[in-house]
């Protein structure tokens, strides 16, 4: 991959790619390869001080759009990618809405488009175009308490975001149209909230998604699960420390339907791994602790390694990289690397991102 930061989103990225579209991607399509990892080789692709990236998507066509806390949008491309000349752009471009300044903690892409949505009030939803001039915001939300933390699509049409809770209950906006219009669900549609509930904006991974099936991690230790594509919902409790507010899920993923695993902590105290890490295989019903006063403690970001049959996974966060190999029950610490999020290209190469960085890391026997 070469470094050129071209944001190729909206209707112009289809150009040249056929009917595939340019934002198809699905982590699950590889062979079952069972791979024990020891060690992580770390290579800076982007580096710059003032960037703070918790927002990161893997685009097969492309390479990685990556989204910032000071409003910056930007893509590492790949090697064997076509880019049309008059593509060719300095980025990332830096996005303004009046004099706001959005600090992007979330991004989602359907088939042909991007959106990424702001953190704090008001809430900005943009969609994304590699016009600077054509990124346009598509929802707003002016309430004083409104904070989203993350987004994600089921397919090309439907789509959600989620944020704290605003009068009673969790902030939950969907789009069934591809993304050009969102509504926000009231709260006799989720629910009942907890006072203070919400999600941290920490690494965009807040909602796993598996065909029709969504879970979402909160700030309480809640898991919210519908079967239907958000039109309804229940809350399932787990055993995660909970009781600070600096405390709860930070991250969920599932590899399957089945299996799923959770971590958090709570970042204040990063060392505390008493009961920072749970885990369901029964699609959420039920969650346990695993790997109890083991560590590693607090992180902000868990994924499964893709083809590892759910018994692969790797959590990653400010105090470092480590890696699973038996489902979660013990972890071995591959890097004092911090990071704040990351995705998997396949079953040993992954992006992560965070303070001033985005990095490719390969993970090795």
């Amino acid at each position: 991959m070469k470094r050129l930061l071209v944001v190729l989103l909206g209707p112009i990225v289809i150009i040249g790619l056929g009917s595939c579209g340019l934002f198809n991607h699905n982590i699950n399509k590889y062979k079952p390869i069972k791979n024990r990892f020891s060690k992580v080789d770390i290579e800076t692709l982007v580096q710059d001080s003032t960037l703070n990236v918790r927002a990161i998507e893997i685009v097969d066509a492309v390479g990685l759009v990556y989204l910032t806390s000071n409003g910056g949008l930007g893509v590492y491309y790949k090697d064997d990618f076509d880019m049309p000349e008059s593509l060719k752009e300095d980025f990332p471009i830096y996005l303004k809405y009046d004099s706001i300044v959005p600090n992007f903690r979330a991004l989602a892409v359907s088939n042909d488009a991007g959106f990424g949505i702001s953190i704090g009030s008001p809430a900005l939803l943009y969609k994304l175009d590699v016009d600077i001039e054509k990124n346009k915001v598509i929802y707003k939300e002016d309430h004083p308490k409104a904070f989203y933390d993350s987004m994600e699509f089921w397919n090309a049409k439907e789509g959600i975001a989620i944020g704290d809770s605003v009068d009673g209950c969790l902030s939950v906006i969907i789009t069934r149209d591809g993304g050009d219009t969102w509504t926000k669900l009231t709260c006799d549609q989720l629910p009942e909230g907890i006072e203070g509930e919400g999600a941290f904006a920490a690494s965009d991974t807040n909602i796993a998604i598996i065909g029709d099936k969504t879970w979402v991690a909160t700030t309480a230790g809640r898991i919210y699960y519908s079967e239907d594509k958000g039109v309804s919902w229940d809350t399932i409790d787990t055993p995660i420390m909970k009781a600070k507010d600096t405390e709860g899920i930070y991250s969920i993923d599932f590899y399957d339907d089945m299996n799923g695993f959770g971590i958090g902590g709570d970042y204040t105290k990063a060392a505390d791994s008493s009961a920072n890490k749970i885990r369901t295989q029964d699609g959420g019903k039920t969650w346990q602790l695993v790997a109890q006063n083991q560590s590693p403690g607090y992180r902000s970001c868990v994924q499964y390694v893709p083809g590892s049959n759910a018994e692969e996974l790797v959590a990653i966060g400010f105090k470092g990289i480590d890696y699973s190999a038996d489902s979660g029950n013990t972890w071995s610490h591959l890097s004092d690397e911090g990071f704040y999020t990351i995705r998997f290209l396949n079953d040993s190469v992954a992006y992560a991102a965070g303070s001033g960085r985005v990095s490719k890391l390969t993970f090795k026997k």
